[in-house]
C-alpha cells in the first residue's frame, strides 16, 4: 500500500503578536519590475512551506525563533525587494516597490512534541493553519507583506519553521536559496554563499513580442456541465513511492520506453490514475502539465543567484478515453514530448504570449500540474539544529483552485526508506476510487512481473 495516513492530533499554539521584520540596514527604495514569467496569472498566489527540525543537545539554550528572526533581518539587506511591497502598472505588469517595510514574522509554542506527527512527519499536516497562520489582510497579491514566517516551538525542544511566499517573487529554487541564505545567517555567516541576482529582464518579452511555439497550456477551453470539479468535500492524502514501486511500473512499459526518468514514469501513472479516478466525458480534452526548470535552457544558463521563478507549464494534451484505454506507454510518450518541448526559444515564446495576452492563468479545465522540487533542497536548509526532519509544500492542491496541484517531494519512510512522496487533493469519491485503483494497478503489475519471469526460456531451433 503506498497511502500514507497522518496522525489525528489536536494541539494548541499559542502565538505571539504578527510583528514585520526590517533589514538591519538602510536598503535602496526603488522600484524592480519582475520578469514577464513572474507576473503571470498562474503564479499570483501564496505558497506554503514547512519544515520540521529535531531537538538538538549541542543548540541548548538557544531560541530558534529569536535565531531565525535575527537572521531574517541581516539576509534582509541582501534580499531587500522582500522587505517590499507588490505593485501593478499599465498592462498589469507587476514591479516591487522596494520599501523596507519587512516581512511578517509569527513566534509561537504548541503543546505537542516531533513524535506525535508521527515517524516521518508528511502532509496533510494536522491544523496547518495554527502552524501557518493567515494574519488577517496579509495574503492579498499587491500591497501585502511579500513573506511571512512563523517558527513555532515543539515541548520536545524541536520546532516548526512555516512559510508562505507570494509566488510571483520566486520559484521553488529561488525560494530554497533565500531560505538557505537565512539559515546561514543563523549560523552566524557574515553573507550568504550564494549572492541574490535580480536579472528579471532575462525572461521579459522581445521588442516586438513573437509567440512563435504552440502553448496548449494557455488555451482559453469552454466551461462544460462535468469539466470543473466541485470543490465541496475535498480531501488531502499523500502517496509513497520508493524505488522498487517505480521500477514495478517501469517494467510494464515497452522496451524503448524503460530508460525513462522516474519524472515521466510516475506522471504518466498518477495523470492515468488520477483521470480514471475523476472520471470526466470520455471525449473531454486532458492536459498534463509539469513544470521544467528553465535555468540550464538558456546559452549562457541564467546567472547563478538567479531567484525569481524559471520555469514554465508545457503540457501533454490527449482525451480522456484515450489517456484511460491506451497502455500507460501512451501517456508516457505524451509526458516525454512535452517536457522536450522546453527550450530557449519556448521560454522566450512564453513570455511574449504573456505580454500580448494580458498575462493570462494556463488552462485549469481538465488539467492536472505536477511539480517535482526532489532537486530543490527543502530539507537541506538547516538553522544550526540539522537538516529538516520533512522540508518542502505543506501540502498538494495549492493556489486557488485546490485539487489542481501535486508535488514530488524527497522522503524517508518510517521504514528507513527513501522515495519520492506525493501529495494529492481530491473530491472524497475520487480520492477513493484513487487509492482503489492504485493498489488494484500495483497487485496487477507485480503479478503480470512475477508470471513472465517464471515462463520457460524461448529456444529458437537451428537450421543446421
Amino acid at each position: 500500500m503506498a497511502t500514507l495516513f497522518t496522525p489525528a492530533i489536536v494541539f494548541k499554539v499559542r502565538r505571539c503578536q504578527p510583528e514585520l521584520v526590517v533589514p538591519v540596514k538602510p536598503t535602496p527604495h526603488e522600484f524592480k519590475q519582475l520578469s514577464d514569467i513572474d507576473d503571470q496569472e498562474s503564479l499570483r498566489f501564496h505558497i506554503p512551506i514547512i519544515q520540521f527540525y529535531q531537538h538538538n543537545p549541542s543548540m541548548e539554550g538557544k531560541d530558534p525563533a529569536k535565531v531565525i528572526k535575527e537572521a531574517i533581518a541581516e539576509m534582509l539587506v541582501f534580499y531587500y525587494p522582500f522587505a517590499g511591497r507588490l505593485r501593478e502598472g499599465p498592462g498589469r505588469k507587476l514591479f516591487v516597490e522596494c520599501t523596507g517595510e519587512g516581512i511578517l514574522f509569527i513566534e509561537a509554542d504548541a503543546d505537542v512534541s516531533l513524535e506525535e506527527f508521527g515517524d516521518a512527519p508528511h502532509p496533510p499536516f494536522p491544523c496547518l493553519e495554527e502552524l501557518l497562520y493567515d494574519v488577517p489582510s496579509s495574503s492579498g497579491i499587491l500591497n501585502c507583506p511579500l513573506l511571512l514566517i512563523q517558527v513555532t516551538r515543539l515541548k520536545c525542544g524541536g520546532f516548526i519553521f512555516a512559510l508562505r511566499l507570494n509566488h510571483t517573487m520566486s520559484d521553488a529554487f529561488g525560494l530554497v536559496q533565500f531560505m538557505t541564505a537565512v539559515a546561514e545567517m543563523g549560523r552566524a555567516e557574515r553573507a550568504p554563499s550564494v549572492l541574490p541576482v535580480w536579472q528579471r529582464a532575462l525572461l521579459n518579452a522581445r521588442d516586438p513580442p513573437t509567440v512563435t511555439c504552440i502553448h496548449h497550456e494557455y488555451d482559453e477551453v469552454a466551461i462544460v456541465r462535468g469539466t470543473i470539479i466541485s470543490f465541496n468535500d475535498m480531501v488531502h492524502r499523500s502517496f509513497f513511492f520508493n524505488p522498487s514501486k517505480i521500477s514495478v511500473i517501469r517494467k510494464t512499459l515497452p522496451a524503448h520506453l524503460r530508460h525513462c526518468s522516474f519524472f515521466e514514469v510516475l506522471t504518466a501513472y498518477l495523470w492515468r490514475l488520477r483521470t480514471i479516478s475523476l472520471p470526466p466525458d470520455p471525449k473531454e480534452e486532458m492536459r498534463l502539465l509539469c513544470t521544467v526548470n528553465s535555468r540550464s535552457k538558456f546559452n549562457p544558463p541564467l546567472p547563478s543567484g538567479y531567484y525569481g521563478n524559471a520555469f514554465t507549464f508545457p503540457v501533454a494534451l490527449t482525451t480522456a478515453a484515450k489517456l484511460c484505454h491506451n497502455p500507460l506507454g501512451y501517456a508516457v510518450g505524451l509526458v516525454r514530448k512535452a517536457k522536450a518541448e522546453v527550450t530557449e526559444e519556448y521560454i522566450k515564446s512564453v513570455a511574449d504570449l504573456m505580454v500580448t495576452k494580458g498575462r493570462p492563468h494556463f488552462s485549469v479545465v481538465g488539467s492536472y500540474l505536477v511539480s517535482d522540487v526532489t532537486r530543490a533542497g527543502f530539507e537541506e536548509v538547516h538553522f544550526g539544529w540539522g537538516k529538516a526532519v520533512y522540508g518542502g509544500p505543506a501540502k498538494g492542491g495549492v493556489g486557488p483552485i485546490p485539487n489542481l496541484a501535486s508535488f514530488y517531494v524527497p522522503f524517508k519512510n518510517s521504514k528507513g526508506e527513501k522515495g519520492i512522496l506525493v501529495p494529492l487533493c481530491l473530491p472524497t469519491p475520487a480520492m477513493e476510487r484513487f487509492v482503489a485503483e492504485l493498489d488494484a494497478s500495483l497487485k496487477k503489475m507485480e503479478q503480470t512481473i512475477e508470471v513472465e519471469s517464471h515462463k520457460p526460456p524461448l529456444f529458437i531451433a537451428s537450421a543446421l
